[in-house]
């Protein structure tokens, strides 16, 4: 795998992504990430068992290829992450043939050994048939081959393990399946060295549970196969090929050989390759698969298309702007790739018990042996009392239950068009109590419009000419809005643009000082109101539309009202809210009564307008715990970094990816109701699984040592600890897949 140029996140520290094989249960992840984090060069790792990947902030000095090594050296080979390098390989085919060898070898075992018990003549007669000793010894060479074919992976690893000191689940099969095949060796071959009642032999049990082992780590990597499925199919949406033009003449190129610059035809019905500005033709554009929106987008010249998305029925040209990783795509795909590899902060717990929890289990093993060989009839039943304990122990179901979470939950958000920029941002996105709204581009369109002017002592076109030559450079949505009524009007240039935040603009315009901007600019510069324009500016207030004001020369000459109509969703997205029991809040620059208007119309519990960005900031901060913020991404990226979630909505081009915690790809604000679903689902799931692996082994840990013997209950047999072990993990990870269908 190449070496990718690592990206350089905010704190400046280059960050490389690994590959890592071998690990297998939380003892192993949390000993990879122990490792790196004490390093004085590596400033953060976060490890995923579900992904078998570790992300990497470091300091420049340490290579990729040497972090790589120091994994390695661990027991545990890593390669350095290409961008947009493919998910690992699918682990499932292997292990279905390894799983299905060890059946097909542990079969007759099991039948020769449990038939009896079953089925009494059949002991008899086998037994007349074959010498007891004899069964023994092909029972012994079976149970030999399934541990030296298909499980000689647990031995490899964990016996390796085992000598660095660093046991963990691999170690624990190893440790139970090798003892007791080596117990019933040495009662085969030497049976003199054990006494006459402790001479059993437990072959299948050492067969069984390797294939019950297996059979669930194929079932678990079946599954984590689905959980991967969001990012493999985001990677499938980019085409091998594109038709080019070269020298004017369509050619097939390899998508990989395009360049900035070059012009693409499309075919009706053609999946487009790579982001670009349509040039020619115009058409209906399919973006759900990027956005969750179903209803294809209209798109005509200067329009931008995404790489990923469908072309309608047009046939269309567009020219390239963006490749490889700068891509909305491959954003995305980095994206939801981040949040997977996240660490939530309940992960703590997790790592705090599963530090000790193989050394423990070893322990208990040892202490059931002790107390069996001392209270329990033979020595038989204290090997099989060790062995259950080793056996049953679980760290995998610990290791995976909040990282499968995450990992399907993530890929959920990104089908829903839902990307989790910080991964810690599930987890407190469902803790949301109150969720504020920018108004401009969030719940309304973002396409306000010039609906009247009032002027006095200035004409109209005149005082539309000065306004719109001060707006010229202007991106806010009110200033476009004014650009766009002067239409085809020659503009004279603007000098001294200077911006007034939450207020407006200040402008020398043919030799004349301009103040555009709202009612508390002309009072901040001290500049008298006109009674006449007032009237009409606080009647377009009261009917949600926001006036904006021109003065010139230190007089009050002009009024325009402009109206952003609200987005069809914007008051079914307030009502998704409210009905979770959220309240709502509207934080807008405009007028309090356009505002109040507005909030009336959308049910929103407050509405409060007349906002600097300073003041947003106040009202996010007295919002306390559990304050969402959502916004266009650009504008307000304050806001956005200072309430405990930030959801920037956007069209998935312009989205402001570097503030928020969320990020709603289309601009459809139901998707705020969506995520904070889609979290609190996700938590719940972490509980779910959280619970059943820290239950499971409390619970039958005790039982696989004896403790329901004295009173009356039966001792478990290592091969029903292998099976509950088997399908504790499985448990956790077909658990998780539940979230592929939630919000």
């Amino acid at each position: 795998m190449t070496q990718a140029a690592a990206p350089i996140p905010a704190d400046g520290l280059p960050v490389t992504r690994l590959a890592i094989r071998g690990m297998s249960c939380a003892a192993c992840s949390g000993r990879v990430g122990r490792v790196l984090s004490a390093r004085p060069d590596v400033a953060d790792a976060q490890v995923n068992l579900a992904t078998h990947r570790a992300q990497v902030s470091h300091d420049p000095a340490l290579t990729p290829q040497a972090l790589a090594q120091i994994v390695t050296d661990l027991g545990y080979p890593a390669t350095v992450i290409a961008d947009r390098a493919p998910p690992p390989p699918d682990e499932a085919p292997a292990l279905r043939r390894a799983a299905l060898t060890a059946a097909a070898l542990t079969l007759p075992v099991a039948v020769v050994e449990m038939g009896g018990h079953l089925v009494p003549a059949f002991h008899h007669w086998l037994h007349t048939l074959v010498p007891m000793r004899a069964l023994w010894v092909v029972q012994m060479i079976l149970t030999l081959a399934v541990l030296a074919g298909p499980g000689r992976r647990f031995f490899g690893t964990g016996l390796a393990a085992l000598r660095r000191g660093a046991p963990e689940m691999n170690s624990l099969v190893a440790l139970g399946a090798g003892t007791a095949f080596a117990f019933s060796a040495v009662v085969t071959l030497a049976p003199g060295l054990v006494p006459a009642a402790s001479r059993q032999v437990w072959f299948e049990a050492a067969a069984v549970i390797v294939t019950l082992i297996l059979t669930g780590r194929w079932l678990e990597a079946r599954a984590k196969g689905q959980a991967g499925a969001a990012i493999r199919a985001l990677l499938a949406l980019t085409p091998d090929h594109a038709t080019a033009l070269r020298d004017g003449h369509p050619v097939r190129v390899a998508v990989a050989d395009l360049q900035p610059g070059d012009l693409v035809q499309l075919a009706p019905g053609e999946r487009i390759a790579l982001d670009g500005v349509l040039t020619e033709g115009a058409g209906h554009v399919d973006e759900s698969m990027l956005t969750g929106e179903p209803v294809p987008v209209l798109r005509a010249p200067g329009d931008t298309v995404t790489g990923g998305t469908v072309n309608g029925a047009a046939a269309l040209t567009y020219r390239v702007t963006a490749t490889g990783p700068d891509t909305v795509l491959s954003r995305i795909v980095a994206l939801v790739e981040e949040a997977q590899a996240a660490r939530l902060p309940v992960q703590a717990l997790v790592d705090r018990v599963t530090r000790i929890f193989v050394p423990v289990v070893m322990g208990l093993a040892v202490l059931a042996f002790a107390l069996w060989l001392i209270f329990g009839p033979d020595l038989a039943h204290a090997v099989v009392a060790a062995v259950s304990v080793l056996i049953i122990a679980c760290p995998c179901a610990m290791g995976l239950a909040v990282p499968m979470s995450i990992m399907v939950g993530s890929g959920r958000g990104a089908g829903l068009g839902i990307l989790f920029r910080q991964g810690d941002a599930l987890q407190k996105l469902a803790g949301a109590r109150v969720v504020a709204f920018d108004k401009t581009g969030t719940l309304t369109q973002g396409r306000p419009r010039v609906t009247q002017i009032w002027t006095h002592g200035i004409d109209r076109d005149a005082a539309l000419r000065l306004t719109a030559a001060a707006e010229a450079r202007s991106e806010h949505p009110l200033g476009r809005a004014i650009l766009a009524e002067a239409g085809g009007m020659t503009l004279p240039p603007a000098q001294s643009v200077t911006a007034l935040p939450g207020r407006g603009l200040t402008a020398t315009v043919e030799g004349r000082s301009l103040l555009i901007g709202n009612a508390a600019a002309l009072q901040a510069a001290g500049i008298v109101p006109d009674a006449a324009l007032i009237r009409h500016a606080d009647a377009a207030s009261a009917d949600g539309a926001t006036p904006v004001h021109l003065a010139a020369d230190g007089r009050h000459v002009a009024t325009f009202a402009l109206a952003d109509p609200e987005r069809p969703e914007s008051a079914a997205a307030i009502a998704a809210l409210r009905e979770m029991g959220l309240r709502t809040q509207m934080l807008s620059g405009d007028l309090p009564a356009t505002a109040q208007a507005m909030g009336a119309r959308l049910g929103i519990d407050r509405a409060q307008g007349g906002l600097t960005p300073d003041d947003k900031l106040t009202a996010i901060r007295a919002m306390g715990p559990g304050s969402v913020f959502v916004g266009d991404g650009i504008n307000d990226a304050p806001a956005l970094a200072a309430a405990d979630t930030g959801i920037a909505i956007g069209t998935g081009t312009d989205i402001a990816i570097e503030a928020a915690d969320a990020v709603l790809m289309a601009g459809d604000p139901q998707g705020v109701a969506r995520a904070i679903r889609l979290s609190r689902a996700v938590m719940r799931n972490i509980r779910q699984n959280l619970f059943w692996a820290f239950a499971y082994n409390a619970a039958l840990i005790p039982v696989a040592m004896g403790a329901l013997v004295p009173f009356g209950g039966p001792q478990l047999s290592p091969m029903l600890g292998a099976g509950a072990m088997a399908l504790s993990s499985v448990f956790v990870v077909t658990n998780a897949l539940r979230l592929r269908t939630a919000a």
